[in-house]
């Protein structure tokens, strides 16, 4: 699942960044509502903040919800009263999680909101090989296959991106938040690791010197 980010606060965002990651999100963050607008139509799950530098976070909410009537927004933000929550859902929030929040709520708050919204599953699937997020469980034929963490996470990952090409780059700072030379190893080896316990050794394809995709569309359960 993609998630768009709208978050000003940079230790807020380092620490929530990966740990959506590990989930097995894809996440892009902005600081600010600049470029928000243009990238809403491409992902699947805005997480926006209400205290934003430029724009009030309201506001972008309309602007959101008048370019993209399918984007599911949820509102995270210290505000948590009874006004604001009102506010903020009469302006086309689709959900209102109050800071601090739990991780582990706001992912099944972001797998809810889009279900509803798309009526879909969290489940990918593509030559055999199924892949449930909301579960994080991966069968193959039916079997199930045993992931370590880091390798459902890249697994997600490139199956999330839809038989596009997912970056080296992507991977490495959401999985590892780090690209130094081990960790480059290391993806090398969970790819490998994936290709053997999936028996789907054209499953994953290598874009040199880019990343990796699929070998095809996988089909989104819905």
């Amino acid at each position: 699942m993609r998630v768009l980010l709208v978050e000003d606060d940079d230790p807020v965002a380092e620490a929530l960044v990966p740990a959506l990651a590990r989930h097995g999100l894809a996440v892009r963050r902005l600081p600010s509502a600049a470029g928000a607008l243009e990238l809403v139509g491409e992902v699947d799950v805005v997480l926006l903040d209400l205290r934003l530098p430029d724009v009030d976070g309201v506001v972008l909410c309309r602007r959101m919800r008048e370019v993209s009537g399918d984007v599911a927004i949820i509102m995270v933000t210290a505000l948590g009263e009874v006004h604001d929550k009102v506010v903020g859902l009469q302006a086309g929030a689709d959900d209102y999680v109050v800071k601090p929040y739990d991780v582990d709520e706001l992912v099944a708050r972001i797998h809810a909101v889009h279900r509803r919204r798309t009526g879909a599953n969290p489940v990918a699937e593509l030559d055999g090989a199924r892949v449930d997020f909301d579960r994080r469980e991966v069968t193959v034929d039916g079997v199930p296959v045993l992931l370590s963490r880091k390798e459902f996470q890249v697994l997600a990952l490139i199956f999330n991106a839809r038989g596009a090409v997912c970056e080296r780059e992507t991977i490495l700072d959401q999985v590892w938040q780090h690209a130094g030379a081990a960790e480059n190893r290391s993806l090398d080896v969970h790819i490998a690791n994936l290709r053997t316990k999936l028996g789907r050794s054209g499953l994953i394809e290598t874009v040199r010197g880019v990343g990796y995709r699929l070998s095809g569309q996988p089909r989104f359960a819905g």
